[in-house]
């Protein structure tokens, strides 16, 4: 096993522009055979990522591959914009990725159109065969009928809730949206603020939240098009955001108090999160299902068969061309599956794709198995199913409503004009 030092990210932001500073050791030739016709539990795959802080994670992966399949010569980022610049540019040298991670997306297309991943349709074909991956995950990395990458991981979008608070208020976890909102409202009438939102990086999730759980069709046809932000049922997601922002249902979003610590304190009841929120509990010392609890968020729609989850995942991607594309095709048909996750959930504390996958936390292995199983309906995260220039203007709309509480039609006209613009040229 080889490692690379992570890189700072100050040194970074200068490096990834200095192309050879950066990618030395991608060569192939400094772990064996690992390209066409080699053995790949010989070859060391040069891998990228903007994940930095989760070296010690792909340290643990290494242990669980050795000897079954290839391992990783680890490089992380922590500039993400940064990061980005060089692995576009290292597609112009001859230091292609082995493997890298990505995002979802118009990203991921961009960089399908321009040749530069390996398919993995047959790595995919497999997968779901055997019950390692759903159908519907596969949306997220099919282009033209064929699948590219694969999970690094997933993220389901769910509530967490301080049970203290809850309990000392007398409230129980909603099963519907009526329950959902007496909830708040007990709290509100209680002093307490109900729930967390945010005016940066996370400001669209709760338009995403209500949309999702009113009308699971109109929320997929905003993003191609078929359905505008300014159609009724968008409105009215609008509006029941509006008159929740209005009853005190939000903290104040320009709070710079942690997310977790305003749960851990109580200062907000709830925080409607991926579950990669857990991590971040655990870091301060809470105990799932003693300190906090998860729940999925009820429909707002009674109407609807299926519960709305929000699902985020992340591409683990093969360089097409790379020094040892078939050893990273064969590292990633293993990623996939229940060996390869169980090592990947223990080492994060996180939840995984692979429905067999042990999950060592109880709340989120419930958590799984549940959006998982029967009368669940898995749908994009907004921003990857956004066209980035239209998500750009809606960041900006969204963050400025949760900050003024303004118009709400106005917001969704400002979408709206630059989604015309963009289906116009698309």
């Amino acid at each position: 096993m080889r490692k690379k030092t992570t890189l700072a990210a100050a040194v970074l932001t200068a490096a990834a522009l200095t192309l050879a500073a950066c990618s030395g050791g991608g060569d192939g030739t400094d772990g064996g055979d690992g390209g066409d016709g080699g053995d790949p539990t010989e070859a060391v795959l040069s891998f990228y990522t903007d994940k930095a802080a989760w070296e010690p994670s792909f340290d643990d992966m290494n242990a669980a591959s050795e000897g079954v399949t290839a391992t990783l010569e680890f490089t992380g980022y922590s500039d993400p914009t940064a990061y980005d610049a060089f692995i576009k540019q290292s597609f112009r040298t001859d230091d292609k990725p082995d493997l890298f991670t990505w995002h979802t997306g118009d990203s991921l297309a961009q960089l399908v159109d321009e040749g530069l991943i390996a398919p993995t349709t047959e790595i995919w074909d497999a997968a779901i065969a055997n019950g390692d991956v759903t159908e519907e995950l596969a949306e997220n990395y099919t282009y033209d009928g064929e699948q590219y990458c694969v999970p690094l991981n997933v993220v389901y979008w769910v509530m967490y809730y301080n049970k203290a608070v809850f309990e000392e208020n007398g409230v129980e976890v909603p099963t519907t949206w009526d329950e959902f909102m007496d909830v708040g409202q007990t709290l509100v009438d209680n002093g307490v603020v109900p729930l967390h939102q945010m005016n940066i990086i996370f400001e669209f999730v709760w338009f995403q939240a209500i949309l999702a759980g009113l009308d699971p069709d109109a929320y997929n046809g905003l993003s191609d098009g078929s359905v505008s932000y300014t159609d009724p049922v968008v409105v009215e997601a609008m509006n029941i955001w509006h008159d929740m922002q209005t009853d005190g249902y939000f903290i104040d979003p320009g709070v710079t108090t942690d997310p977790q610590t305003l749960l851990q304190t109580g200062e907000v009841a709830m925080a409607y999160f991926g579950t990669f929120f857990t991590g971040q509990l655990t870091d301060l010392g809470m105990v799932s299902d003693t300190d906090y609890g998860i729940f999925t968020l009820p429909n707002v729609s009674a109407d609807l068969g299926d519960t709305s989850v929000v699902v985020e995942t992340g591409p683990l991607c093969v360089g097409a061309g790379s020094a040892n594309e078939a050893a990273a095709l064969d590292y990633s048909a293993w990623w996939m599956g229940v060996d390869a996750q169980s090592a990947w959930s223990e080492s994060r504390g996180d939840v995984s794709f692979n429905p067999g996958a042990t999950v060592t936390d109880a709340a989120l292995a419930a958590i799984t198995e549940e959006v998982n199983g029967d009368g669940f309906l898995q749908l994009r995260r907004y921003l990857e199913a956004t066209p980035t220039p239209i998500y750009t203007v809606a960041s900006e709309q969204f963050g400025a409503f949760v900050t003024n509480n303004g118009d709400p039609m106005a917001v969704l006209e400002a979408i709206q004009a630059e989604a015309d613009a963009y289906w116009a040229e698309n």
